[in-house]
């Protein structure tokens, strides 16, 4: 057992998506978050400077004892070398090998869409690891620049003018091709969900990264021998470089709890 917190890393508020499939997977585990809502977003940022960002956000995590790292960011995942994981003093884990094992498995028709930020889409992260698996899929990418700073400004209802603008301009090329699997390639889009599955006018299965990612981390603390032994319910702890309020008036609603109390801006470079 160790009862070390998990520590989870975004540019904003995406990254508690994979929070929330976390908590609803291992109740009982602590849990450390940090939003860079400050330099949101990373997708459009160069290679070098979002490398320099993940480093800055996974040492501040390092700093608060965690055991294991989640990189909850899609572009972090996809720029952020390999090598810089697996030097690290506790494991690390990124959202991009378990949504493509999940959309290989869901594919019916080997037609898989991934949405992203544009240095996702440019990595070409996705479709690396998907052929990896199924080297016959073909896959279609669009990056999708807008989506992040909509999420974080609140604009996530499938009834919201703007958010509906948005998906319409983004997604009309990938329903044409007539994908029946759509990664969410960002732990932003899936506070989308709603709206972009109301998109097509036919069934198109949805892949969460967030989801599939914190399945990968329970399976993995339970190989290992690393799961809390508490037996009550974890605590969570949220830090961000910005507006702690902007960020708890998002974060509370897509939670569904308030909390301001376990909320800190910080400063980190």
């Amino acid at each position: 057992m160790d009862n070390r917190p998990i520590g989870v890393f975004d540019s904003g508020v995406g990254g508690l998506t994979a929070v929330k499939e976390l908590t609803a997977l291992l109740p009982h585990e602590d849990i450390v978050y940090f939003g860079d809502t400050g330099r949101v977003p990373y997708g459009s940022r160069s290679r070098e400077t979002i490398i320099r960002y993940a480093k800055q956000d996974i040492d501040f995590l390092l700093s608060h004892d965690v055991k294991l790292i989640v990189a909850a960011c899609g572009t972090v995942s996809s720029t952020l070398p390999a090598s810089a994981g697996s030097a690290l003093p506790v494991p690390y884990m990124g959202v991009i090998q378990a949504a493509a094992q999940a959309a290989c498995a869901l594919s019916q028709g080997g037609r898989i869409g991934v949405i992203g930020t544009k240095a996702t889409i440019r990595n070409n992260a996705y479709g690396k690891a998907i052929r990896g698996v199924r080297p016959e899929v073909r896959v279609f990418g669009n990056a999708c620049p807008l989506f992040v700073p909509l999420v974080e400004n609140g604009h996530f209802s499938e009834k919201d003018p703007i958010a509906r603008a948005a998906a319409e301009y983004y997604l009309t090329t990938l329903k044409r091709e007539r994908i029946d699997t759509l990664i969410l390639g960002c732990t932003h889009y899936p506070l989308l969900h709603g709206l972009i599955s109301a998109f097509f006018d036919y069934q198109v299965t949805l892949v969460d990264p967030g989801r599939e990612t914190a399945r990968a981390v329970q399976t993995y603390l339970t190989v290992h021998g690393l799961l809390n032994g508490q037996t009550q319910p974890g605590s969570h702890r949220y830090y961000m470089t910005d507006s702690a309020e902007d960020f708890c008036e998002v974060a509370s609603v897509f939670l569904s709890c308030d909390i301001h109390a376990d909320a800190q801006q910080v400063a980190i470079d």
